[in-house]
């Protein structure tokens, strides 16, 4: 291939930055040359792409968010928006293109693959909810920047012996709030995978404050639902005074941690190597540390397990 474009879609995730600069330095180094696309899918619909080369990445392998924007497209669902986003891909001579985001946007790389413009996915989703990878790109930095946020919450709670609910992202995955609350030494967790009894949640309260333990954090994932009513609950069922939390979209930004920064360059560097062979409609992954690539369809369709061993874990040792 003589020139491919890369993408970001769907919500950012740190270390995002790291995997373009990957991709633009390695393309160009295999003697291609390389198109930024705009704001995902929206940007090869409405022709927002532009040149790359090597300075274009300096200094942003440190940087939080994307450079290249980012953005979910209803049109491109549509085969009016996936014709126009082909038109434009051949407008500017690419003949393939990295795609990093989550499962939404391989869908969209799948559908240009099978169009003809062969796509390479990168995981990238702070939810690391994508099942043929072991690590999606921004996970570490999101737990990270949660760890050090309900580190900051348990210093109030402490203080006043209050009860913290603390909701982190995951609307369908719970790795992020499992890891988080093994971290700061939750009371209890709670994800969308394991259903958990309330009535569970306030016996270990009570069993731990017969321990002389007088302040207490509560994990939950965001797609576990009200937080607010959560609290209302422990309060009521126990007397300690409780306040809900939503950490929201800051865990989505930050610099990027090294575990992210080294993985995202990595998987870029693998997704052009694809491509410079003319192999597409593929999804790289990392498997016991080394990087695997998958068939789109075949990623799309594998199930990750959640870990209940993990989950037992943090059980056991946050009495």
């Amino acid at each position: 291939m003589k020139t491919i474009g890369v993408l970001t879609s769907g919500g950012d995730a740190p270390g995002m930055n790291a995997a373009v600069r990957s991709v633009v330095r390695t393309a160009i180094a295999l003697g291609m040359e390389v198109k930024g696309i705009n704001r995902g899918y929206n940007g090869l619909i409405d022709d927002d792409i532009f040149d790359l080369d090597i300075r274009s990445v300096s200094d942003i392998i440190h940087r939080g968010g994307t450079v290249l924007y980012t953005a979910r497209s209803p049109r491109f669902k549509t085969k009016e928006g996936v014709n126009l986003a082909v038109e434009n891909c051949k407008k500017h001579g690419i003949e393939g293109i990295v795609v990093i985001g989550g499962d939404g946007s391989f869908r969209g790389a799948q559908e240009l693959s099978l169009c003809g413009i062969p796509c390479v996915g990168i995981p990238g989703t702070i939810d690391n909810d994508i099942a043929c990878t072991e690590y999606t790109i921004g996970f570490d930095t999101a737990m990270n920047t949660a760890m050090e946020m309900v580190d900051r919450l348990r210093d109030t709670s402490q203080s006043h012996d209050r009860c913290s609910v603390v909701e982190v992202m995951g609307r369908h995955a719970g790795y992020l709030a499992l890891q988080c609350g093994i971290a700061v030494g939750a009371t209890a967790i709670l994800v969308p995978e394991v259903e958990t009894k309330m009535d569970d949640v306030i016996d270990k309260i009570k069993k731990s404050q017969t321990t002389n333990k007088k302040h207490f954090i509560i994990i939950v994932a965001e797609g576990v639902g009200d937080v607010e009513g959560i609290a209302k609950i422990i309060e009521f069922a126990t007397g300690i005074e409780t306040r809900a939390t939503i950490l929201g979209h800051v865990q989505r930004g930050g610099r990027p941690t090294v575990r992210d920064r080294v993985y995202a360059t990595r998987f870029g560097y693998a997704a052009v190597q694809l491509l410079n062979k003319g192999i597409g409609n593929r999804v790289v992954g990392m498997s016991h540390g080394h990087i695997k690539d998958y068939d789109i369809y075949e990623a799309l369709n594998m199930k990750k397990p959640f870990d209940m061993e993990m989950f037992e874990v943090a059980n056991i040792t946050s009495i």
